[in-house]
């Protein structure tokens, strides 16, 4: 599934599926580019105990990523994400020799960088696939970063910076209203230019009108790649809307937290705050943990109130199947903890 690829093309195969998944839902940020990350609290982000996962050129300044991905070409992204040992890149095989920008080094002499082999054949009905050994391949990061982060072992991710659509400027909308013609909300670019140039805006004006911010970050398409990327986000938004049952029964949420995005329409929305606010009854508040007492005191911090536990067998299963470590002299001469029962010999015998 995945891999680390040498310079002569050794390939070393690595086992991290599902690494990062828990006895409840594993969460995870995808942070995407769009402009609204700037408006966003990105300290909400940054300080929950959940890893974020960036797409692109997404967080540039903003915050640094946990894991990084991309569909595009290696020379459109910064050396310091490739170079950055603290930041997991996951990358395609084909990008494998490519130089690091602004250096002689291989793509796959960076640190902390793994390989992975696409799928084009995955359908709706199949995506997160989980049964090829291979990511998803519908021409687009966001969905590779999505494929990845499930078999990483993510459940729950939540979808920042992720508007999948290109407005027109306030500008370009007035002019538009000075002809009878209302932008409505996540229309498809290419559909409110037609009617513009039905109601008599030339191309030529149309050409010198400003679009509204495409990144969150110093970047910009021209008028007519800026056109054609707004109608690869409604298909992709789309694409999404069809695997929704697909997604249900492979047990992953996709939650945004993008305000105004075309996800919005078909999958959960809720505030970075609600969404920080529930990592943290998950996981825990780092920012508030105690220490003292820690070193020295001798409880077990089981939560109050807990009913009795006992750890068993499977119910057929012999001693000799189970790879517990047997306990060492020193946990047998430790004091049982009062909250739990003492452990009890348990002679599990096969019907006959």
């Amino acid at each position: 599934m995945f891999f680390r690829l040498r310079t002569d093309g050794t390939q070393v195969p690595i086992n991290i599926q599902n690494m990062y998944a828990g006895p409840t839902s594993s969460s995870c940020w995808i942070i995407g580019g769009g402009p609204s990350l700037n408006s966003l609290p990105i300290d909400a982000i940054q300080n929950s105990p959940s890893p974020k996962f960036a797409i692109n050129l997404a967080g540039s300044q903003l915050l640094r990523p946990t894991f990084w991905t991309s569909y595009d070409p290696t020379a459109r992204f910064h050396r310091s994400i490739y170079m950055d040992p603290s930041v997991i890149k996951f990358v395609h095989r084909c990008r494998s020799m490519n130089l690091v920008p602004e250096s002689t080094f291989k793509v796959c002499e960076s640190p902390s960088t793994v390989f992975f082999d696409r799928n084009r054949d995955t359908g709706f009905s199949g995506f997160p696939d989980a049964s090829l050994p291979r990511i998803t391949d519908w021409q687009d990061s966001m969905i590779q970063a999505i494929h990845i982060a499930y078999r990483l072992g993510f459940r729950k991710l939540y979808l920042a910076g992720c508007e999948m659509v290109i407005t027109p400027s306030e500008s370009f909308q007035q002019r538009a209203r000075e002809c009878g013609i209302e932008y409505r909300e996540n229309e498809l670019l290419g559909e409110f230019l037609k009617r513009c140039e039905k109601d008599g805006i030339s191309k030529q004006e149309i050409q010198q009108l400003a679009l509204g911010p495409q990144y969150h970050f110093d970047e910009s398409k021209s008028f007519d790649s800026a056109v054609q990327t707004d109608f690869h986000y409604f298909r992709v938004a789309q694409y999404l809307r069809l695997s929704r049952q697909s997604i249900s029964l492979a047990g992953l949420e996709l939650i945004s937290v993008t305000p105004k995005s075309r996800l919005n329409d078909f999958f959960t929305y809720q505030t970075v705050e609600n969404a920080a606010k529930s990592i943290l009854e998950s996981v825990g508040c780092p920012a508030n943990e105690e220490t003292r007492g820690l070193y020295s005191e001798q409880n077990h911090r089981t939560p109050l109130g807990l009913g009795p536990m006992r750890d068993f067998r499977p119910h057929f299963w012999k001693s000799d199947v189970t790879n517990l470590p047997a306990r060492t002299p020193a946990q047998s001469a430790r004091k049982p903890n009062s909250l739990l029962l003492p452990e009890i010999p348990v002679n599990l015998r096969e019907n006959p």
